[in-house]
């Protein structure tokens, strides 16, 4: 049975993904389900956080986000039975490629998907969904009447967090990197306060954020990633999009909640200074915390299982792309990591 894996060169070079032969599948273990995979979502892969966290090998099964039908279940397994409709998240040191038509799995990673949400919706919504909720409510409380700025709406996780912030109730501000993602934005149902299109490389970011909110500032800030540097060759590498930090510690609120994705975010002095004038946190955004410890499995579920809800009763309404055949798997995975692709990539088995 083929999977699609990822091989690992030497620093500094792309990634080659191939498809191999593996090994035949174990007997299913006493807390695991045997699931027949009918559509898988693919995400880039953090090679530097795979080294980092002792799971990084010479060969690396590609696709996690995976919706299936239960084949087998284990002696043990309470929550799952055979022909149970399931989706969920395979864990960081997992060794089954998501693109093989059966894996296995432990029961803890997955949550019953409804009868009226296709294969391709609910893997491909899954893990932006889980980013979403980690980021809006365990990282930065979101609660009614908040503001949030949004920064890159347009994008798979800006497109939920903005849905999931009104099903909250709370004022969302979005950024927009080109004029279709503005009228993209412009056309959500509710309406977002504010598009500000960045794309022209004149929008004031901070001052627009502030004009909106009265001076006040934005509760929540959910970046996309920032520049580090104002001038120089470091910042002419940066993407040219995104807003300088000053501007983002200049729009919080007092008692603000930046959520950063930048892993190597750098804060000076002055930076910290002025956070801690107004009272302001800074979190990181890493949803893998929920697999790589189990002391919090029941949030987890939950939030799988709320994700699946909101897809279900339409609160969600994700960006997706066409379902993706098999055999293009290779391709589309080439183009997810390369950042090549807008819109989420979901691979039909």
């Amino acid at each position: 049975m083929k999977g699609l894996y990822c091989q690992q060169n030497t620093a500094g070079e792309e990634m080659t993904f191939v498809f191999q032969e593996r090994e035949n599948l174990s007997s299913t273990s006493e807390s695991s389900l045997k699931i027949n995979v009918k559509a898988c979502a693919l995400s880039w892969i953090d090679r530097k956080f795979l080294s980092e966290t002792k799971l990084e090998n010479d060969c690396l099964p590609v696709g996690r986000e995976i919706a299936g039908v239960v084949l087998e279940v284990g002696s043990k397994v309470s929550f799952f039975q055979v022909d149970d409709q399931v989706v969920g998240i395979l864990p960081l040191d997992s060794k089954e490629s998501g693109l093989c038509d059966t894996i296995i799995a432990h029961e803890q990673y997955f949550v019953h998907k409804p009868e009226k949400i296709s294969w391709h919706e609910a893997a491909g919504t899954i893990r932006d969904g889980l980013r979403a909720y980690t980021a809006l409510h365990y990282l930065s409380h979101l609660a009614p009447e908040k503001s949030l700025l949004v920064m890159d709406g347009a994008s798979t996780l800006g497109t939920i967090a903005i849905q999931l912030a009104h099903s909250r109730g709370a004022k969302v501000i979005s950024t927009a990197h080109s004029v279709e993602d503005k009228q993209y934005l412009e056309k959500l149902r509710p309406t977002v306060a504010r598009v500000i299109d960045v794309s022209n490389r004149k929008a004031d970011i901070a001052e627009s954020c502030l004009e909106e909110t009265g001076g006040l500032g934005v509760d929540i800030v959910l970046d996309a990633g920032v520049r580090l540097f104002e001038h120089g060759e470091t910042a002419a590498l940066s993407l040219p999009l995104l807003p300088h930090k000053h501007d983002l510690i200049t729009l919080l609120a007092v008692g603000g909640h930046w959520v950063t994705t930048m892993e190597n975010l750098q804060l000076d002095p002055p930076d910290s200074h002025c956070l801690f004038l107004k009272g302001a946190t800074i979190s990181f955004l890493n949803d893998e915390i929920w697999s790589l410890s189990s002391a919090q499995q029941g949030k987890y579920l939950h939030i799988l299982k709320d994700v699946m809800e909101k897809l279900s009763t339409g609160i969600f309404r994700p960006q997706l792309d066409e379902p993706v055949p098999l055999y293009e798997a290779k391709v589309s995975m080439e183009m997810v990591q390369k950042n090549e692709v807008r819109k989420k990539q979901v691979i039909q088995l």
